[in-house]
Order: structure tokens, then sequence, then C-alpha cells
């Protein structure tokens, strides 16, 4: 069964451009860590961790919680340090609560800057494409924890 409906019916033009700015705190080690490996190696190809870390307004891990980054990457190179990347960013915050942008996407994680896109989006994300802008804070290579800084521009309805 098909049927044809009118495009601006369900598909809102692309109007709004958001700017959005947060930090990404990966916890691997201790004993409340927001990453988990569920296969693979410790350290190396093919290992695979569930995460779900805290998105923050400022670096400091006390900072004011926005949000959490949900999904699960993994480690796609032989030989080099890449993510591959399945993550929804779910945002709590008052004007996006309940909203959320999908990032799929090679994470090259040890590069001081890298570039991921937006796939899609839900709630006031509806339509949502563009990118996260990534920058490393801070890395401890000993425990794997790190903070992140994103800087996300989305287009969306």
């Amino acid at each position: 069964m098909e049927e044809q409906l009118e495009t601006e019916a369900i598909l809102p033009p692309l109007r709004k451009m958001t700017r959005l700015h947060f930090y990404f705190h990966d916890v691997v080690s201790g004993k409340h860590p927001t990453a988990v490996r569920i296969a693979g190696p410790k350290n190396g190809f093919t290992t695979t961790a569930i995460v779900d870390d805290p998105l923050t307004e400022g670096p400091d891990p006390s900072s004011r919680i926005i949000g959490r980054a949900q999904g699960l990457y993994a480690i796609a190179s032989e030989d080099s340090a890449s993510l591959m990347m399945a993550i929804n960013l779910a945002f709590m915050e008052v004007k996006y609560n309940g909203s959320t942008l999908s990032i799929f996407g090679r994470n090259p994680f040890l590069e001081a800057e890298r570039e991921m896109p937006i796939v899609g989006g839900s709630g006031l994300f509806r339509f949502a494409r563009g990118y996260a802008h990534a920058k490393t804070v801070k890395y401890v290579p000993s425990t794997g924890d790190a903070i992140v800084e994103y800087n996300v521009y989305v287009l969306h309805s």
C-alpha cells in the first residue's frame, strides 16, 4: 500500500540554523563509568562501548547537565585511533527538553579537532542535518577518560 503525500505537509523547509555549545564527558574508569566496553579487547580494533555520557554547560564535571550522549562507539580502524560513532544527543534543558540530534560517523579521537555529521533529529530538531565540531579539552591516557568540547551547527525545521 502506497500513498503520495504533499511534501510541504511532512517536510517543512529547513529554516532554522542552531548552534549548540556543550561539553561531552566520557568516563571509562572508576566505580561509575558512563562508557562501558561490551565487546572486543580492552583497547584496540573492534573494541565497542555503550555510552550514556553527560553533556554539560562547562568543562567541569560538576557543571549543569543539559543532556546525555547515548549510543555506542567502536574502534573501527586497525591502524589509527578512529571511532565509528552512533550517538544520540538527548537534550534535557527546558528549551530543548525531549529533542535529540543523531551523530553517525568517523571520529579520529586523538586529533586535536575533528568533525562528525549530524544525520537527523527529533522534537525541535526534526529533519536535522549539520555537523558537530569536536575539540578535546582533556584526555587521560592512563584511564581513557576524556572531556570534549562540542560546537554543533544544525539546520532544522
